[in-house]
């Protein structure tokens, strides 16, 4: 009985179960970043629309201008009540959604095609390490369907965009409020980048047949230096 082919569902399975498999699946099949790509930003996308049409906007637009540092506040509250509209927010973050999506797996695929040229030297394309980026990334669908559940398990329609943030190390470990010195910083940073991180530092070693301490040193390096001048920055 013949075997069934690989395909991309087999592949979007298998970088959480086996990702040593899917990376090395997905190396000769650019054309599959589509799929997981259209998946990022359609969930991301459906979070927000659901979030603004569900949450108690009079209280998110006064809770937005309580985070304002009190100096500041007068002046900028009656801006941001006028711009802060159901329609206008949800649409904005769509469209930033949208936007920064490629931006982020641009600038990803960028680095990691100038040390790949730089350090191993394998001849891989831009097109293949923009589908690498999207495909490591994938696993940030999990993050979102841990936002939507916050939402659906909330106690009140009184929920802050910061609250979707169910794994960043501020709600899992410091808890700073908005406006404390780490507050963005641990907002920014979740188990699923780690977890993204472990899947490029695997994937970069297998594609370029580079050992894991390059590679790890290779993947980590950019996000090291960002939190870490951030860091020192707070």
């Amino acid at each position: 009985m013949a075997e069934n082919p690989y395909s991309v569902f087999n592949a979007m399975t298998d970088i959480v179960a086996s990702p040593g498999k899917a990376l090395d699946e997905i190396k000769d099949h650019t054309a599959w970043l589509w799929w997981p790509l259209l998946i990022i930003i359609l969930l991301a996308a459906s979070l927000f629309m659901y979030y603004y049409s569900w949450v108690d906007f009079p209280w998110l637009v006064e809770e937005t201008i309580r985070q304002i540092p009190a100096e500041d506040r007068a002046e900028s509250s009656d801006a941001i009540r006028q711009f802060m509209q159901p329609g206008r927010s949800m649409w904005t973050t769509v469209i930033a959604v949208v936007v920064m999506t490629f931006v982020i797996y641009t600038i990803q695929a960028t680095y990691l095609h100038l040390a790949n040229k730089l350090v191993t030297g394998a001849e891989i394309g831009f097109g293949s390490w923009f589908s690498f980026s999207v495909w490591t990334g994938f696993v940030g669908v999990f993050g979102t369907l841990a936002a939507f559940a916050s939402i659906f398990l909330a106690d009140s329609n009184q929920l802050s965009t910061q609250a979707l943030q169910v794994l960043s190390m501020n709600s899992l470990l410091l808890h700073a409020s908005p406006g404390d010195a780490w507050f963005t910083w641990a907002s920014s940073l979740s188990l699923i980048n780690f977890w993204m991180l472990y899947l490029m530092t695997i994937g970069y070693a297998r594609w370029t047949n580079t050992t894991m301490l390059k590679s790890t040193i290779i993947v980590v390096l950019p996000w090291a230096a960002i939190f870490g001048i951030w860091a020192l920055m707070v």
